[in-house]
């Protein structure tokens, strides 16, 4: 059959195209794509090309679709895997795979990056045999789509919690996660994955008593607030402080201070920028662990770490880049529960045909997660300019961007499960 996918081909060289899928094979699982979020990831995938180190192929003669954060449904499933999977199952996948190489190693093979008929950006995919077997094809039971897209990124927040460690009293054993009832310090972190971050801190069972977040935009930590606010941190026993540092002098004795004049068990930096790195460093305090959440784009990054610290201070330093399986299954149960709610993250949506282009320049796109309906074909629009498109939008798109609006409004200025069931019963296919 055929589908309509974004593929890359080289740097910056995203084509959105039509071909023929092979048929399956029996271990093998053809699914219908629905949404898929568009991550930084991916942008960087688009930089870099055939240098990225998930991508197998020679990309000029052998694509790859383009995105990993999706959710669809199951449309034909191989005799291997019949018992376990059915058609019409709804489906998120964990696309950090860790499949096994021919020296046994765990290979970088992902879907969005690393397969030349499994990606997010796609009408209709593949789902190969790795995925399966490494148990990486998740059931997912929620009457919405963007959820199961926002699992993945979720999982991100939820891994790098996970990777934390500490060696309280002079033991050599890790004891894994942030400090429980500790200082917690999030910095350049009301982007999308760190409001998630802040999501998780507050409505995980392993909370910190006091969480310090910073930024250097002014509308952006309002807009934060107004999502997740001192009030509900309060419910859980967390103080939450939000605070800008652009214009602080020593914006590291400030945030000792709100700190109650001391250092940070825990600090995440959510931006690939020296200065805030460094920052973190120095706001460490003894047997404190540093998580560098941000992944660069430049393969030369370097930052400045006091290592008398890491002698005397016992200071550690952490990195992911993803979740694992146990960690989407963490993301969506807490989702189920609605212990998570993750929705703040969206603040675009668009269809097929606005992939690529945003991929490409989504460093210069402000706000938060771009949702991508598959099937559909619309321009990127952010979810506030809903209302002026609406007015502006003439007889064809005026109405159904005015219908959204007013769905949104309904649902505090956030996407929802209204919304998403109105585009795809509304919205031109692609």
């Amino acid at each position: 059959m055929k589908t309509k996918a974004v593929r890359i081909y080289g740097v910056n060289d995203l084509r959105l195209e039509e071909f023929e899928l092979p048929e399956i094979k029996d271990d093998e699982i053809l699914a219908r794509i629905i949404s898929d979020s568009i991550c930084m990831s991916s942008h960087k995938l688009a930089l870099q090309g055939a240098k990225h180190k998930r991508v197998r192929y020679d990309l000029a003669a052998e694509p790859c679709i383009i995105g990993h954060e999706f959710c669809g449904i199951l449309e034909k499933v191989g005799k291997k895997w019949a018992g376990k999977f059915r058609e019409g199952d709804k489906f998120a996948i964990q696309p950090a795979l860790n499949y096994p190489g021919p020296d046994g190693k765990a290979t970088l093979w992902s879907p969005g990056y690393s397969y030349r008929y499994i990606g997010g950006d796609a009408t209709y995919v593949i789902i190969p045999k790795e995925v399966m077997e490494m148990n990486c094809l998740l059931h997912y039971e929620a009457d919405n789509f963007f959820m199961g897209s926002l699992s993945e990124p979720v999982s991100c927040v939820v891994g790098a919690y996970h990777a934390q460690y500490h060696t309280r009293g002079g033991s050599y054993v890790h004891e894994m996660g942030i400090t429980r009832g500790g200082s917690l310090a999030l910095l350049a972190s009301v982007g999308p994955m760190g409001l998630g971050a802040i999501d998780y801190a507050i409505h995980n069972s392993r909370r910190p008593g006091r969480i310090v977040v910073t930024d250097i935009d002014d509308s952006r930590l309002k807009r934060a607030e107004e999502l997740l606010g001192a009030g509900e941190a309060k419910k859980y026993g967390v103080e939450l402080v939000y605070v800008n540092t652009k214009d602080i002098a020593d914006p590291v004795e400030h945030l000792k201070k709100l700190n109650g004049g001391r250092l940070f068990d825990d600090v995440f930096v959510f931006a690939p920028v020296k200065p805030v790195l460094e920052m973190g460093d120095r706001l460490l305090g003894h047997d404190g662990c540093l998580n560098f959440f941000a992944g660069p784009t430049d393969t030369a990054f370097s930052a400045a770490l006091n290592f008398y610290n890491v002698h005397y201070e016992s200071h550690h330093l952490v990195g992911t880049s993803g979740g694992n399986t146990d960690d989407m299954v963490e993301s969506l149960a807490m989702m189920a529960k609605g212990e998570l709610n993750p929705v703040f993250m969206i603040t675009h949506v668009g269809g097929l045909d606005a992939a690529a282009e945003t991929t490409i320049n989504l460093d210069k796109i402000p706000g938060g997660k771009k949702l991508i309906y598959t099937h559909k074909k619309l321009p990127l629009t952010a979810i506030s300019d809903f209302a002026e498109k609406g007015r502006t939008g003439g007889a064809d798109h005026g109405g159904f961007y005015a219908a959204l609006a007013e769905i949104c409004d309904r649902h505090s200025g956030l996407w929802s499960r209204e919304a998403e069931a109105y585009l795809l019963a509304n919205a031109p296919e692609i």
